[in-house]
């Protein structure tokens, strides 16, 4: 057996049939289910001509289709592309079409989004629609659930191996979706455990190992992301080649005390988050409770996405004394590079740290390592299992995925340094890099401590033109409850951190910074909103 996505799940499948794979929305299914329901999904591509490498979109809520659909189009080698539901027509039409879409799995809400873009895909012909007790659907939709009822149960399928494609779509806020290509191999690697479900053992080397790395007892994970964002699927694809239990909360804005009851039910043991933008409600609801809440079975506290702020982890270890809270660092197109774990009574440290293994660097220009406590600046690369490059884009795989000395790298595009400890500290996102008076600001170093007022519910930084310096540092900033705060306050809390050139300039309160499914901001947003309050 090859390390093939399809493949890895059926092993632990058939060892754990009747084990709880998914909870979702009045919906349970066993392993042995969702094999079955996977299976039928994968004849019922095949009925309609969809075969090895064709690529098949998912514009879903969370829910067991999607994952459903992801594995039943692994089973026959074709290839699941997540569809972000935000997306405009525009921006649907575009994604379609760079994606080279033939069949697209949706619920019906969104028809009335999907039908101008699918007008202008002649490529895109096979629809499947989700019931979502909505009244859209497309004319020509096949009804998803009379489709596996239909479809055959024989799991017959053949040719599969660990080059077939994985594809994430990832951007859409500063540019145009793009997609990455991965090897099933690669991935499963680089962002899915790796078959090591503890994180104890290392990854398998053999596929016939997974079966022996599952555990007695499996983890339970509650993914409240959307598994439209990647982050999301990692973790639900770790949770599964491990045997263990994914929690799905209802579709729909984050329901904080839903989330919690989730908790406490279904005996979770990993809680998943994209950053402060989920971590900060959930936690004030938790605050709020009038009962104590029943989080016994809580171990972790995770993030994958976006940096946890010290203040939050602060909070975190307040509030739940005894879970471990770590950050997972990562982007679609390196996997999961590093991770940053507090333990349970440890000192909340602040900064965005990470402890990264061999197969991560921090390269200079040169493409050549930093070296450890130089204070030089480069950029985040890692080698060895990385993508095959950008879908349909040559010119974009050439500038991030590049070869040096023998050794292929992607480079993730964030600014990082390396400290004496060989620790990467992580600086920001280089598209977020404000340049004022000829120095480098990164974004996120400066919303990390903008965060951390007690008056600051969200905030993000960015730039805007300015007359003498180019640009001028804007903290664009939602605030508690009953708070207020002005620049001058600001800036004599952020100025024990940062150099005086880092400083905002300029503040604007808003009701709610404006986000992305996936708990990132939108930064064209924040940028036309500090282009109208800085002069």
């Amino acid at each position: 057996m090859t390390f093939n996505l399809a493949e890895l799940f059926e092993r632990v499948a058939d060892a754990v049939p009747e084990r709880t794979a998914i909870v979702a929305e009045n919906v349970r299914l066993t392993y042995a289910q969702l094999d079955d329901r996977a299976t039928r999904f994968a004849h019922a591509l095949a009925a309609r001509g969809i075969t090895a490498g064709d690529h098949v979109g998912l514009q879903l809520h969370n829910g067991t289709e999607y994952l459903e659909a992801m594995l039943g189009a692994f089973k026959i080698r074709a290839v699941p592309v997540n569809v972000n539901y935000r997306y405009t027509d525009r921006e649907l039409a575009y994604l379609y079409d760079d994606a080279d879409l033939v069949a697209l799995v949706y619920h019906r809400m969104f028809a009335p989004q999907i039908q101008p873009a699918f007008d202008r895909t002649p490529r895109l012909r096979t629809l499947f629609a989700v019931d979502d007790h909505s009244n859209g659907a497309l004319t020509g939709s096949i009804d998803y659930r009379k489709s596996l009822a239909e479809a055959a149960v024989a799991r017959d399928f053949t040719g599969r191996s660990g080059d077939d494609l994985y594809v994430a779509y990832t951007g859409g806020t500063t540019g145009m979706p793009k997609g990455v290509m991965w090897r099933h191999e690669d991935i499963f690697f680089a962002a899915m455990g790796g078959g090591d479900p503890t994180t104890m053992q290392g990854p398998i080397v053999r596929a016939d190992e997974i079966v022996d790395r599952v555990p007695p007892v499996g983890l339970v994970i509650l993914v409240l992301p959307p598994l439209m964002h990647v982050s999301a699927q990692w973790g639900a694809f770790s949770a599964l080649y491990g045997g263990g239990t994914v929690v799905l909360a209802t579709p729909g804005s984050l329901d904080a005390d839903e989330a919690w009851r989730l908790i406490a039910a279904e005996h979770v043991n990993v809680l998943t988050v994209v950053g402060d933008a989920m971590a900060r409600p959930l936690l004030d609801a938790y605050a709020a409770a009038p009962q104590p809440r029943d989080v016994s079975s809580l171990i972790v506290f995770a993030s994958g996405g976006a940096v946890l702020s010290p203040s939050t982890k602060a909070q975190i270890a307040s509030l739940l004394p005894n879970v471990i809270t770590v950050d997972g660092f990562g982007s679609t197109e390196t996997g999961v590079t590093g991770t940053r774990a507090q333990m349970p009574g440890g000192a909340v440290e602040g900064g965005s740290r990470f402890t990264v293994g061999d197969h991560c660097a921090v390269l200079d220009d040169d493409l050549r390592p930093v070296v450890p406590g130089s204070g030089a600046v480069g950029r985040l690369a890692r080698r060895g299992r990385v993508p095959i490059g950008y879908y349909n884009d040559a010119a974009a795989s050439a500038a991030t995925f590049v070869e040096f000395d023998g050794q292929r790298w992607a480079l993730t595009g964030d600014a990082a340094t390396v400290d004496e400890s060989a620790t990467v500290v992580l600086l920001g996102r280089g598209s977020a890099t404000i340049n004022t008076g000829g120095e480098k600001v990164y974004a996120e170093e400066v919303e990390a401590v903008v965060k951390d007022h007690p008056s600051v519910w969200d905030a993000v930084i960015v730039g805007a033109p300015h007359e003498r310096w180019g640009e001028q540092v804007v903290a664009v900033v939602a605030l508690r409850p009953g708070c207020s705060l002005t620049i001058d306050e600001l800036r004599e809390h952020s100025r024990a951190y940062l150099a005086g050139y880092k400083l905002p300039r300029v503040l604007h309160c808003v009701g709610d910074i404006v986000r992305t499914p996936s708990g990132k901001c939108d930064y064209q947003w924040a940028r036309d909103v500090a282009r109208t309050t800085s002069g």
